[in-house]
């Protein structure tokens, strides 16, 4: 069983990064491509994150890193654009699995909910509102839309998690292995920098 559940995690890792699907997805199809029972327990998201770096260091070292600096970069600017709503990162951007399949996903902290829409307005950027399952499992409002990146010489979907400015401490908590689930400006800047010296 563990031979399998294996074989589904690296299989659903290269979904990931050769088609931009995200972990739950690519699972699911990885599932049925494999022919596998519907009931069959499905790997967590840890393996499948293990196997998403392997597979990048065999497949894609050549070219991942410049494409993951691109996306932190563009994250950063939008971060700094939305710095009153104390944005945090997440996702593969955040953890460094990113390529340029992959889209950015901020989380704001805000006062009032509305207030984030306005300043997209304000930004003159066509967004589409929508309701997800926040980090905390309730469901929160999202706001999604395109953003081009020159480095990359295209459109990025970048995400926008509301969630009220009380459930900023929760989301402080750090992941299973004692790593940040996410990170706000500095933390990514910091990011930034190790990369462009390593």
């Amino acid at each position: 069983m563990e031979t399998l559940t294996h074989e589904m995690a690296a299989h659903a890792a290269r979904l990931v990064v050769e088609e931009g699907l995200d972990y739950g997805a690519a699972k699911r199809r990885a599932l049925k491509v494999m022919g596998v029972p519907p009931r069959t327990a499905l790997p967590d998201n840890d393996l499948v994150e293990s196997e998403v770096r392997a597979y990048l260091a065999l497949f894609h070292a050549d070219t991942q890193p410049a494409e993951l600096a691109a996306l932190r970069r563009l994250a950063l600017s939008w971060m700094e654009r939305l710095a009153e709503f104390r944005p945090h990162i997440a996702g593969a951007v955040w953890n460094g699995t990113a390529t340029r399949l992959s889209d950015i996903y901020l989380q704001l902290f805000c006062d009032d909910p509305k207030s984030a829409e306005i300043a997209l307005i304000d930004h003159r950027v066509a967004y589409q509102p929508r309701s997800v399952a926040g980090f905390n499992g309730m469901q929160v409002d999202a706001l999604s839309f395109s953003s081009h990146c020159a480095e990359l010489g295209e459109s990025i979907g970048v995400h926008l998690m509301i969630h009220d400015h009380d459930d900023l401490r929760g989301a402080l908590k750090p992941g299973r292995q004692g790593q940040p689930l996410r990170g706000d400006r500095r933390a990514l800047a910091h990011r930034l920098q190790e990369d462009e010296q390593t």
